[in-house]
Protein backbone atom coordinates (compact mmCIF):
# COMPACT_ATOMS: atom_id res chain seq x y z
CA UNK A 1 0.00 0.00 0.00
CA UNK A 2 1.12 3.46 -0.74
CA UNK A 3 0.30 6.01 1.91
CA UNK A 4 -0.23 9.58 0.90
CA UNK A 5 1.70 12.23 2.72
CA UNK A 6 -0.45 14.77 4.43
CA UNK A 7 1.69 17.89 4.21
CA UNK A 8 0.16 21.12 5.34
CA UNK A 9 1.52 24.36 4.08
CA UNK A 10 1.81 27.05 6.74
CA UNK A 11 -0.60 29.92 6.53
CA UNK A 12 0.64 33.45 7.17
CA UNK A 13 -0.41 33.43 10.83
CA UNK A 14 1.55 30.23 11.45
CA UNK A 15 4.56 31.50 9.51
CA UNK A 16 4.40 34.78 11.44
CA UNK A 17 4.45 32.94 14.75
CA UNK A 18 7.39 30.82 13.61
CA UNK A 19 9.60 33.71 12.44
CA UNK A 20 8.64 36.48 14.88
CA UNK A 21 10.52 34.97 17.79
CA UNK A 22 13.95 35.08 16.19
CA UNK A 23 14.32 38.90 16.06
CA UNK A 24 13.50 39.05 19.78
CA UNK A 25 15.77 36.19 20.81
CA UNK A 26 18.45 37.22 18.33
CA UNK A 27 18.79 40.78 19.60
CA UNK A 28 18.88 39.65 23.23
CA UNK A 29 21.56 37.01 22.56
CA UNK A 30 23.41 39.37 20.25
CA UNK A 31 23.55 42.08 22.89
CA UNK A 32 24.93 39.65 25.46
CA UNK A 33 27.55 38.38 23.02
CA UNK A 34 28.46 41.92 21.97
CA UNK A 35 28.98 42.98 25.59
CA UNK A 36 31.25 39.98 26.17
CA UNK A 37 33.14 40.69 22.95
CA UNK A 38 33.70 44.33 23.86
CA UNK A 39 34.83 43.44 27.39
CA UNK A 40 37.24 40.81 26.04
CA UNK A 41 38.23 43.03 23.09
CA UNK A 42 37.66 40.00 20.89
CA UNK A 43 36.71 40.85 17.32
CA UNK A 44 35.55 37.32 16.54
CA UNK A 45 33.02 37.46 19.36
CA UNK A 46 31.94 40.95 18.31
CA UNK A 47 31.50 39.75 14.72
CA UNK A 48 29.37 36.87 16.00
CA UNK A 49 27.07 39.43 17.63
CA UNK A 50 26.98 41.40 14.38
CA UNK A 51 25.98 38.24 12.54
CA UNK A 52 23.10 37.67 14.97
CA UNK A 53 21.96 41.27 14.54
CA UNK A 54 22.01 40.96 10.74
CA UNK A 55 20.03 37.71 10.81
CA UNK A 56 17.61 39.27 13.31
CA UNK A 57 17.02 42.17 10.91
CA UNK A 58 16.29 39.73 8.08
CA UNK A 59 13.85 37.80 10.25
CA UNK A 60 12.25 41.09 11.27
CA UNK A 61 11.57 41.83 7.61
CA UNK A 62 9.98 38.40 7.15
CA UNK A 63 7.95 38.87 10.31
CA UNK A 64 6.72 42.25 9.14
CA UNK A 65 5.82 40.77 5.75
CA UNK A 66 3.67 38.07 7.34
CA UNK A 67 2.09 40.31 9.99
CA UNK A 68 -0.76 41.64 7.85
CA UNK A 69 -1.83 38.16 6.80
CA UNK A 70 -1.75 37.02 10.41
CA UNK A 71 -3.79 40.04 11.43
CA UNK A 72 -6.47 39.30 8.84
CA UNK A 73 -6.81 35.75 10.13
CA UNK A 74 -7.31 36.64 13.82
CA UNK A 75 -8.71 40.17 14.01
CA UNK A 76 -12.32 38.99 14.17
CA UNK A 77 -11.74 36.19 16.68
CA UNK A 78 -13.58 36.60 19.98
CA UNK A 79 -11.68 38.49 22.71
CA UNK A 80 -9.03 39.87 20.36
CA UNK A 81 -10.12 43.12 18.78
CA UNK A 82 -8.37 45.46 16.43
CA UNK A 83 -6.98 47.78 19.14
CA UNK A 84 -4.69 45.17 20.69
CA UNK A 85 -3.45 44.12 17.25
CA UNK A 86 -2.82 47.77 16.39
CA UNK A 87 -0.73 48.25 19.54
CA UNK A 88 1.36 45.20 18.62
CA UNK A 89 1.76 46.41 15.05
CA UNK A 90 2.97 49.84 16.22
CA UNK A 91 5.57 48.29 18.53
CA UNK A 92 6.67 45.83 15.85
CA UNK A 93 7.21 48.65 13.35
CA UNK A 94 9.43 50.51 15.83
CA UNK A 95 11.41 47.35 16.57
CA UNK A 96 11.80 46.59 12.87
CA UNK A 97 13.22 50.05 12.18
CA UNK A 98 15.71 49.67 15.04
CA UNK A 99 16.69 46.20 13.81
CA UNK A 100 17.19 47.44 10.24
CA UNK A 101 19.44 50.23 11.51
CA UNK A 102 21.27 47.77 13.75
CA UNK A 103 21.71 45.42 10.79
CA UNK A 104 23.31 48.17 8.69
CA UNK A 105 25.53 49.27 11.60
CA UNK A 106 26.52 45.61 12.10
CA UNK A 107 27.52 45.24 8.45
CA UNK A 108 29.65 48.36 8.81
CA UNK A 109 31.14 47.12 12.08
CA UNK A 110 31.90 43.72 10.59
CA UNK A 111 33.65 45.37 7.65
CA UNK A 112 35.65 47.71 9.88
CA UNK A 113 36.68 44.79 12.11
CA UNK A 114 37.91 42.83 9.09
CA UNK A 115 39.88 45.86 7.90
CA UNK A 116 41.23 46.43 11.42
CA UNK A 117 40.01 50.01 11.23
CA UNK A 118 40.60 52.36 14.14
CA UNK A 119 36.88 53.28 14.27
CA UNK A 120 35.75 49.64 14.76
CA UNK A 121 35.43 49.96 18.58
CA UNK A 122 33.29 53.08 18.15
CA UNK A 123 30.89 51.13 15.94
CA UNK A 124 30.73 48.38 18.59
CA UNK A 125 29.54 50.91 21.17
CA UNK A 126 27.07 52.39 18.69
CA UNK A 127 25.71 48.89 17.97
CA UNK A 128 25.49 48.20 21.70
CA UNK A 129 23.47 51.38 22.28
CA UNK A 130 21.10 50.58 19.43
CA UNK A 131 20.77 46.98 20.66
CA UNK A 132 19.86 48.13 24.18
CA UNK A 133 17.05 50.24 22.70
CA UNK A 134 16.10 47.27 20.54
CA UNK A 135 15.91 44.88 23.50
CA UNK A 136 13.46 47.23 25.22
CA UNK A 137 11.33 47.40 22.06
CA UNK A 138 11.62 43.63 21.59
CA UNK A 139 10.22 43.06 25.06
CA UNK A 140 7.33 45.42 24.34
CA UNK A 141 6.68 43.85 20.94
CA UNK A 142 6.75 40.33 22.34
CA UNK A 143 4.40 41.25 25.16
CA UNK A 144 1.87 43.00 22.93
CA UNK A 145 2.05 40.10 20.48
CA UNK A 146 1.48 37.57 23.23
CA UNK A 147 -1.48 39.55 24.54
CA UNK A 148 -3.29 39.03 21.23
CA UNK A 149 -4.07 35.40 22.00
CA UNK A 150 -3.07 35.11 25.64
CA UNK A 151 -5.69 37.09 27.51
CA UNK A 152 -4.21 35.99 30.83
CA UNK A 153 -1.17 38.24 30.35
CA UNK A 154 -3.05 41.39 29.42
CA UNK A 155 -2.54 44.21 31.89
CA UNK A 156 -6.22 45.08 31.95
CA UNK A 157 -8.62 42.27 31.38
CA UNK A 158 -12.03 43.87 31.64
CA UNK A 159 -13.91 41.82 29.10
CA UNK A 160 -16.79 40.25 31.04
CA UNK A 161 -16.83 37.20 28.77
CA UNK A 162 -13.28 36.29 29.74
CA UNK A 163 -13.29 37.19 33.42
CA UNK A 164 -15.57 35.20 35.66
CA UNK A 165 -16.00 36.31 39.26
CA UNK A 166 -14.97 33.85 41.91
CA UNK A 167 -17.95 32.77 43.90
CA UNK A 168 -17.40 32.68 47.61
CA UNK A 169 -18.71 29.65 49.41
CA UNK A 170 -19.46 29.43 53.07
CA UNK A 171 -17.34 26.86 54.77
CA UNK A 172 -19.78 25.01 56.96
CA UNK A 173 -17.67 21.90 57.51
CA UNK A 174 -16.17 22.51 60.95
Amino acid sequence: MIETLNIEIMNEAHLHMVVNHFPIIGIILGLGILIIGVLLKNRTVINTAYGLFIVSAIFAAVSMATGDGAEEMVENFPNIGKQIIHEHEEMAEKLAIVLYILGVVSILGWYLNIKNHIKAPLISFLAMTIAIIGVFLAQQTGTTGGEIRHTEIRATNTNPTTVKPIEEKEDTDY
